[in-house]
């Protein structure tokens, strides 16, 4: 299999990838007091021969901490963490990019600091709960609705977060733009009632996402940033909408001006999320123009057939990264993979972390 597509070279703007593998990023929960540490350098670490590592979802601002033990990038302190974590990946010739990940109404005040406040696009709570590790799961909060002196404040400091990652050693950053977090609560009228220019509209609702991403381009140069996509998904209590397709057109052609790295479109139907049609994948792809990262349950013959059939240009693997540091190795040869230990996933420590086992 060493001759299949998946394990050739592909060059992501400036970057030469080895393969194209990508570490989808996966929330771990390891960073207590919100510090990236050495624990977390070498479980990035351990898995650097993939393409491309996306990381874990890391806030910009205490506004966007709304998980437990969730990194952030806006302190000299995180900065410095961070570094730890792109020097150990780039010591094993591994490419790694920063996911900034505003929670918005995600959240809960035990996951933040006192002064912290949760801000959204509109005052909708979410349903459902959100982990605490102080008194476990609790319901979540009302947001805040965002005034335009927030949003443009929350711009600015994915502005910055792209500038600290940069300065952390990391090779772009990845805008989380999916999964019911900040971007996406303004582009799904379920969380985003605005009828100023930040809603309403297709146009309005994208707006925030647009100038999320051109600033962040213009901070640290457009192929050092890359967007993640989530068309359809049901995560953070978001339900899919009238128009939906044609929106999600649209953003993808504005972001393909801008020249962004690459969009990366979330499918997680193989875990029982709804379907995302691979015409609305197709579509985004079209109108994006660029590097296009499929993700979604894949395993090695699956991604080589959408590789090949030119649906997208690399393949991000979630819980086979998770569970297997040689992931392209094991990928390579057909060996068996282990299986990720759902009771580890976000707990503290290094058990269901660094310690699963290569293969050789």
């Amino acid at each position: 299999m060493s001759t299949k597509t998946l394990f050739t070279p592909y060059s992501l703007s400036s970057i030469e990838l080895p393969n194209r593998v990508v570490m989808a990023p996966l929330t771990r929960c390891r960073a207590i007091g919100n510090v990236p540490n050495a624990l977390m350098a070498e479980y990035y670490e351990q898995r650097a021969s993939v393409g491309l590592i996306i990381t874990e979802g890391t806030s910009p601002s205490p506004n966007g901490l709304g998980y437990a033990r969730m990194p952030g990038i806006f302190s000299a302190e995180q900065v410095a963490g961070w570094k730890g974590v792109t020097d150990a990946v780039h010591a094993k010739g591994g490419h790694i990019f920063l996911q900034v990940m505003h929670t918005g109404r995600m959240s809960h005040p035990l996951n933040m600091a006192a002064d912290a406040r949760i801000v959204a696009p509109s005052a909708i709570a979410a349903a459902g709960e959100m982990y605490t590790d102080q008194e476990g799961p609790q319901p979540q909060p009302v947001p805040e609705e965002m005034s335009v002196a927030d949003i443009e404040a929350t711009i600015e400091e994915f502005v910055q977060s792209a500038k600290n990652a940069l300065a952390a050693g990391f090779d772009g950053i990845e805008l989380h733009g999916a999964n019911g977090y900040l971007i996406e609560q303004f582009l799904n009228p379920s969380a985003n009632e605005r009828t100023d220019e930040y809603g309403g509209s297709a146009e309005n609702r994208n707006r925030f996402a647009i100038e999320v991403a051109r600033r962040t381009a213009a901070a640290i140069g457009a192929g050092k940033v890359g967007i993640r996509l989530s068309p359809y998904g049901a995560n953070g209590d978001l339900k899919p909408f009238e128009g939906l397709h044609e929106q999600y057109v649209a953003l993808s052609r504005e972001l393909g001006q801008i020249g962004l790295a690459y969009i990366h479109v979330v499918d997680h139907s193989a875990m029982g999320a709804p379907e995302v049609p691979w015409a609305i994948k197709d579509a985004i792809r079209d109108a994006f123009g660029g590097t296009l990262i499929l993700s979604g349950g894949y395993d090695a013959e699956r991604a080589e057939v959408d590789l090949k059939e030119g649906r997208g240009h690399l393949v991000a693997f979630g819980r086979p990264a998770l569970a297997n540091p040689d992931l392209v190795e094991r990928l390579k040869a057909g060996a068996e993979l282990n299986e990720p230990d759902y009771s580890t996933l976000y707990t503290p420590g290094p058990e269901g972390y660094t310690d699963y086992p290569s293969a050789s």
